[in-house]
Parts: structure tokens; sequence; C-alpha cells
């Protein structure tokens, strides 16, 4: 009996290279597809096309993921402007972009099974699911959900399985989940599960305190309709830019976290993230926007980002509401243009300066400085501006502090 065609996402990771013969070994041909959404060099790539060979994957493909990646996710988060549960900066949405890819080759073998190495304790399974669910009638199977039935130190049981085999396990890996893409770096797993001070192994791309430069960075970023388009003045596809504003700030330390979080399963998760490019990209849009948009599109807009942002993480990429959702952000970013000048000595970044050709400045004004009315009229608004509070104080004097 011919062996049935399964796509599993790969990455080459502890958790993916098991799959590829506990698949094998229940009768699959595994066609692996590693998605490309930035954080590997060619070397990298290369080990990952080696690695799924060796494993005794049918075939292998490699898809660049980063320009998919910039227009579907980072334009529109970058807009919302906000982090889940206001840090973390939804670094692994890049899973519905590699689910996408991973259809896409079931496609083109004519198969509906596809595979994943989302463990049954985590968020991801959740997005690669509802994705599949979303985008068609697909198979399915999720191999170290499966063993987690009956073994339960997973990663242990997935070492001795490949090491049974023949197959080598990375160091790092044995340690770590680690995952790495155009948007950052997330680490999981070791003493960072135990609530402990992550070890120096828990590192990625930023650079410890005593190896920051001397000197400080100033870089500047143009904007087109709430889009970075231009940096230092060079026009560039916008996954090309976050990838060298990633090579900028690691060396100095920018967007290094420790986040506890509530998943969508329930439980906390913790982590260590990197997102320098990201986090520079961010400050940037903030400082730009604050000052174009008018008090009450401020005021709004961050209930519509935080729910867009809901949504992302908890698998709905989909759900009809985050279009409608980003429908509004786009619309909000129409005079979100002009230039910002980011500085950072270290660990942080500020938006030192801020050029458009529409800030909101009232030309005979300036907040605490100077105003173009009088006395009269700024006393009278606010007598009427605080009205209610004043009459209310004024009826009920015996309930006044």
């Amino acid at each position: 009996m011919a062996a049935k065609d399964i796509v599993l996402a790969f990455s080459g990771g502890l958790d993916t290279s098991f799959c590829i013969p506990w698949l094998r070994e229940r009768g699959y041909a595994v066609h692996t597809v590693f998605a490309d959404t930035g954080g590997v060099d060619a070397d990298e790539r290369t080990w990952i096309e080696r690695r799924a060979q060796e494993l005794g994957a049918a075939s292998h493909v490699t898809i660049d993921g980063g320009p998919a990646l910039w227009s579907q996710f980072v334009k529109p988060f970058v807009w919302a402007g906000e982090g889940y549960q206001g840090q973390y900066p939804l670094l692994v949405s890049d899973r519905y972009l590699i689910v996408e890819a991973a259809l896409h080759r079931a496609r083109e073998l004519g198969t509906r099974s596809i595979a994943h190495g989302c463990t049954g304790m985590g968020n991801d399974q959740v997005r690669f699911d509802l994705t599949v669910k979303s985008l068609g009638d697909y198979e399915i199977v999720a191999p170290i959900r499966e063993i987690q039935r009956e073994h339960a130190q997973v990663r242990a049981y997935e070492q001795q399985y490949l090491h049974e085999r023949g197959f080598e396990v990375r160091a790092k890996q044995q340690a770590y989940t680690i995952n790495e893409n155009l948007l950052g770096v997330t680490m999981s797993g070791g003493e960072i599960d135990h609530w402990q001070a992550p070890n120096d192994a828990a590192r990625g791309w930023c650079a410890s305190r005593d190896e920051w430069p001397a000197e400080a960075l100033r870089i500047t970023l143009r904007f087109d309709n709430g889009e970075a388009v231009a940096l230092e003045g060079e026009a560039l596809p916008g996954h090309v830019l976050l990838s060298k504003l990633n090579h900028a700030f690691a060396p100095y330390g920018v967007g290094r976290g420790l986040y506890t979080g509530d998943t969508t399963i329930g439980l906390k998760g913790r982590i260590v993230f990197e997102a320098p490019g990201l986090t520079a990209l961010l400050t940037a849009h903030r400082a730009l926007e604050e000052a174009v948009l008018s008090k009450h599109q401020n005021r709004f807009k961050p209930d519509v980002a935080r729910k867009w942002v809901e949504l992302v993480y908890e698998g709905f990429f989909h759900d009809p509401l985050k279009a409608d959702l980003e429908a509004f952000l786009a619309s909000s970013q129409y005079c979100v243009n002009g230039e910002v000048i980011l500085e950072t000595r270290g660990a942080r970044v500020d938006a030192v300066a801020v050029r458009s050709p529409h800030l909101l400045n009232a030309k005979g004004a300036t907040y605490a400085q100077s105003a173009d009315w009088g006395v009269a009229e700024a006393e009278g608004f606010i007598r009427l501006y605080g009205m209610s509070s004043t009459l209310w104080a004024q009826i009920n004097p015996d309930r006044v502090a």
C-alpha cells in the first residue's frame, strides 16, 4: 500500500523533527514546508533542508514568507500599536502564514492531510487548527498532542525517541523552545517555565548590557499612510526595512522583555522575547500618530486595537470582525505621514523628533507657553467644562471630601 501524503509545517526544531519519523512509522509520506518568515540566514535555511532530508522527508520546500508577513500582519499590527495585554508584540503571528504555505503545498500534492508540531498545552495549536478549519476541509494530525496522552515529560521523550533512531538534537533545543522570525525571537522552557531568572543561554539577538556600543544610535523613518516606507532616506520593501531595524537595534538590547500572560487555553504563559526592530517601529509610529490624529481618534483607537490584538493572539486571524477592525485602522492612517527620528543609547528607544505636514499645531498657541485667546475665554471654558461636577459639589456639600 502506497504511503499517504501529508504536509508538515517544519522548522527543524525538536518538535517538528520528532514529527517526521513518528509520522513515517504510521504510514505517511511526509512532505515538509519551511515558511521562511525571517530570522534565519542562508546557512540555517540549508541546515533546515538537510535536517528534513536526514529525518526522512519525502520532499521539502522553502517558502519566502517575509513580504506576506509584512503586509498581512506587521502593517495592521503597527497601525493598532498595542501589544497583547499591553506587553507582548505577537511575535508568533507568522503561524498563520506558515499554515497558508502548508495548505498551498497540500493543494499542489493533492492531499488533504496536514500536520504540525504544536503541543496540547500552548496557543499555537489553536492558531494552526483554527486557520486550517477556516481555509478548508482538511485532516489535522498533531503528533505532539498524541504522545502527550501517554508521556508526561514530552520533551525528554522526544529527545530519547530521536536518539534511539540515530538523530542528534541541538544542545539549545534540549533546554528551550525557540521561535525565530522576522518579528523577533521567543524562548520558553527550562528555568523560564519554572518562574526563575533566565540564564545567559536564554538570549537571542539582543546584546547584553556590557556589549552595548558606546555611541548613541539615531535612525530616521518615513511613513506614508501609517506604513514605514523608508529608512535613512532609502525606500525599502517593508520586510527588508524591518530586518534592517532588527540588525540596527539588537546590539543596543532594544526590545527584550520577560513576559507572563494569559494564554488562550487558560494557563499562564511565561516567555523571554526579543523584538528590536518591531519595538523601534512601534515607537516611531506612535509618536507620529499621536501628533496628527485628533484627540477623539487617539482616545478611541486603542479600544479597536486591543480587540484586533486579542483576535490575532487567540487564533481568529480569519474572523470577519478582524477584517472589519482593520478597515477602521486603515482609515485612521490617512494623515499618518512624515518622518520620525529615533534614538537609543541602550535598552529603550525614543522618538526624539517628528516632522509631518499634518501636525496638529495651533498657529497662535503653544502648550503652557503662549495662547491666542484671553483670560476671560479660558475662565469661561473651565466654568462650562466643569459645570456638572461643580453643581454636584454645591448641592451635596456633605458628600465632598
